[in-house]
């Protein structure tokens, strides 16, 4: 899934970038640069030495390998422009870095001294800021205020201590409402320095965007303030996003990072969770609270933990019921009440033989319904369950909980296989009450006054 590109410039212009920082020789050698395109999750990135800590699972996504250089942990960056599936049949020309829309993970370990290397592949020039990092001023990646832009084709390096541990981001600071709004972003995982702080046995983490791509098109409108029609979880939708595959008893965190428009209420079923992190660190135990949903602000992130000790297939979701579909149109009139059948047939004729009358007893319909659609779109709610259609998009996914599942085990195990009476059930209504034959003649008593008791009193009789 990975493979590795050299991108190899003019010495004095690769030690001219280097310069910049440190005048360190050695920073001229750029690392290669590694990129994936591949849309599913990809394995863990264990610590190929040095310090130890469970290395996370990017959702939809992967961590950038690294190596060593003297004491310093290099890694390459690379931004340009990416071709990202946001489910099976629609796929969106953003950009991105490595390949991919976010890009690849960092992770580190706090006290690591990190050398980064950004090569700008863009059309215009781009910079990076390390989201709720303490760096020095020079390397806070503000286009202009802290350095010079990264010109198109130029290689800069960033270089600073990890001064304490969390979850971060990174995202451009020049032009950032195109260059964000295009998919410019990434994890940056920082991990404790003593491996036995904040340990858990699986640790996931993703980023919230989101996108106004209309039906048929490819690449984003990058002025939209608020009418999205693709919230996304690391630029993927359902049925896109892959489920969180966790064992029985697993203690499991959820690192959420948000670089959307707007903040999201992120919901998880059968479980309640406690809030361990946000974006100024970790909360400390005794300040941790108890939730079943968790606000995500715009520009913050959220880690969420708990132990998973009831098997099942759990939804996992933004609360916001619009951010769970797909490409949404926002003048779809509501047509509920309204009985279109008698004008489907000279709509045929005017419009299309295909043309369907919907709407008029709510949406559910379009969750089975297979109707043609412009190229390169979703419809708005789609994929299956085990019961039929999950009449969901957008921000949707699953958290699996099984047993017998091994440490570094993430594949999907498949629907949960439910024993025998335990999922809900139809029964049939009683019969109706046969009505009463009158007595030796008498007026049958009227229903209102059958259950009335003494001094008018009403009961209700068993």
């Amino acid at each position: 899934m990975l493979s590795r590109r050299r991108f190899i410039g003019s010495s004095a212009a690769v030690l001219a970038g280097a310069a910049m920082v440190s005048g360190r020789a050695q920073a001229a050698a750029i690392p290669e640069a590694v990129t994936a395109t591949a849309a599913t999750t990809q394995p863990p990135l264990p610590p190929a030495g040095g310090q130890d800590y469970q290395p996370v699972v990017t959702l939809n996504g992967w961590t950038l390998p690294w190596r060593m250089n003297g004491d310093w942990k290099e890694f390459h960056l690379v931004a340009e422009p990416v071709v990202r599936e946001i489910a099976p049949g629609m796929k969106a020309h953003l950009w991105g870095y490595n390949g991919q829309s976010p890009g690849p993970t960092i992770e580190a370990v706090e006290g690591d001294k990190v050398r980064i290397f950004v090569t700008n592949k863009l059309p215009e020039h781009t910079t990076i800021h390390w989201h709720g990092m303490l760096v020095p001023n020079g390397m806070d990646g503000v286009g202009g205020l802290t350095q010079p832009h990264i010109k198109p084709g130029k290689t800069f390096v960033y270089e600073f201590v990890l001064r304490k541990s969390g979850t971060f981001m990174y995202h451009p600071h020049s032009d950032e409402m195109v260059q964000m709004a295009m998919g410019m972003m990434g994890l940056f995982i920082v991990h404790p320095r003593d491996p036995s702080l904040h340990r858990v046995d699986r640790d996931f983490a993703f980023l919230i965007g989101a996108f106004d791509i209309d039906p048929g098109s490819y690449m984003p409108r990058v002025n939209t303030m608020t009418d999205f029609n693709l919230w996304t979880w690391n630029s993927r939708v359902f049925p896109g996003i892959d489920p969180l595959v966790v064992a029985k008893g697993d203690r499991v965190r959820i690192r959420m990072g948000n670089l959307s428009m707007t903040a999201h209420p992120i919901h998880l079923h059968g479980y309640d969770f406690v809030v361990t992190g946000t974006d100024g660190g970790w909360v400390p135990p005794s300040a941790r609270w108890p939730e079943v949903t968790v606000d995500v602000p715009v520009g913050a992130m959220r880690a969420i933990e708990f132990v998973a000790d009831v098997p099942g297939d759990w939804a996992f979701h933004c609360h916001k019921s619009h951010h769970t579909m797909n490409a949404m149109g926002h003048a779809v009139k509501n047509f509920i009440g309204v009985q279109k059948r008698d004008l489907v047939r000279p709509l045929r004729a005017l419009i299309s033989p295909d043309y369907m009358a919907m709407g008029s007893a709510g949406m559910a319909e379009m969750g089975a319904m297979e109707m043609p659609m412009p190229d390169n779109t979703l419809p708005m709610m789609t994929g299956y369950g085990p019961f039929g259609p999950l009449e969901m998009g957008g921000m949707f996914t699953v958290v699996k909980v099984r047993e017998g599942l091994a440490p570094g085990d993430y594949k999907d195990p498949g629907w949960y296989q439910h024993p025998a009476g335990t999922v809900a059930y139809e029964i049939e209504p009683p019969a109706a009450e046969a009505p009463r034959a009158s007595d030796r003649g008498a007026p049958t008593a009227s229903p209102k006054a059958a259950q009335r008791g003494p001094r008018g009193h009403n009961h209700q009789r068993h």
